[in-house]
């Protein structure tokens, strides 16, 4: 429970620096960088642990694994071109709701009607968010909405992984797979002139902007993924919130953002329906445990 929070508490550091860097950089350059910065620190664990082995089947899905984190990374990164942080973040926290209505319908997992109660109530806590939040920043206040999408499909992707690929061999190969096909796409878009997919000229400072983003994203990452060794996932869960509370305070100190009250409100509803939707998987992880050793 410690590792998962200081994992949470440390990824709106992440956010932080993309925004900053968005002052004068593109979100498709700011996403290149931070999996440029995830590939180059996660080679040493790839050398030192060997973990060069693909297992068959699934090079395609590591690497469809890897391109959703990126469009789910390059949608929020856009977003926090426009949102405050602390909107931004809420409005993604959608995420666990649509993930277990795409596990009901892409792994055939039951949803009940509690379940579906909870996903209902969790959505209108977005739309009180989202409300004021499109009335001041337009339909950007829609793109974290699409990257909450990206990253449960990439959440049903590594739990189809997980039982045949370790983890440090899917974080490198996922972060390498974006790192490249983001160089292509900002090569296309420098080469085709469009606007915000170019590269720009990094300052000492932005520089040192990239290298945090990459220091926090790996080590964030790799918290995560060490802390799911020592308890199960459905009681970690509930500790990814705290990454409100971390992008809130970091929000307001940085760039002096003060939450709307609507937020407040809407985050609640969210958090409340979360938990409900956390509280029910792990009764029912405890039913599949229960029949599985009657068997």
């Amino acid at each position: 429970m410690a590792l998962i929070s200081i994992s949470m508490l440390m990824i709106p550091g992440l956010d932080a620096f993309a925004k900053l860097l968005g002052a004068e950089c593109g979100w498709l350059e700011i996403t290149f960088w931070r999996f440029f910065m995830q590939t180059v620190l996660m080679l040493p664990f790839i050398i030192a642990f060997g973990a060069w082995a693909i297992p068959k089947g699934t090079l395609l899905l590591q690497m469809i694994r890897g391109l959703l984190l990126a469009a789910a990374t390059a949608f929020f990164f856009a977003a926090l071109k426009t949102l405050p942080m602390a909107e931004a973040i809420s409005i993604f926290f959608m995420q666990p709701m649509i993930l277990t209505l795409l596990s009901a319908l892409l792994l055939g997992e039951q949803l009940r009607i509690r379940r579906l109660g909870a996903i209902l109530a969790g959505f209108i806590g977005t739309l009180i968010i989202l409300q004021p939040s499109v009335l001041a920043f337009g339909w950007a206040a829609a793109l974290p909405m699409a990257s909450a999408l990206m990253m449960a499909l990439y959440m049903i992707v590594t739990r189809h992984l997980s039982a045949q690929v370790g983890a440090i061999q899917m974080q490198f190969l996922g972060s390498a797979t974006s790192m490249f096909v983001l160089a292509g796409l900002l090569a296309l878009g420098s080469w085709a002139g469009i606007s915000g997919a170019g590269v720009t000229a990094l300052s000492l400072t932005q520089i040192s902007w990239v290298i945090g983003m990459g220091i926090i994203a790996t080590s964030a990452h790799l918290l995560m993924v060490l802390s799911t060794k020592y308890a199960p996932a459905n009681l970690l869960a509930p500790f990814q919130y705290l990454e409100i509370i971390g992008a809130s305070t970091l929000g307001f100190l940085v760039f002096g953002d003060v939450p709307a009250n609507t937020t407040f409100a809407g985050v609640s509803i969210i958090i409340v329906s979360g938990l409900y939707l956390f509280h029910r998987e792990r009764i029912s992880a405890r039913r599949r445990n229960a029949a599985k050793g009657q068997e």
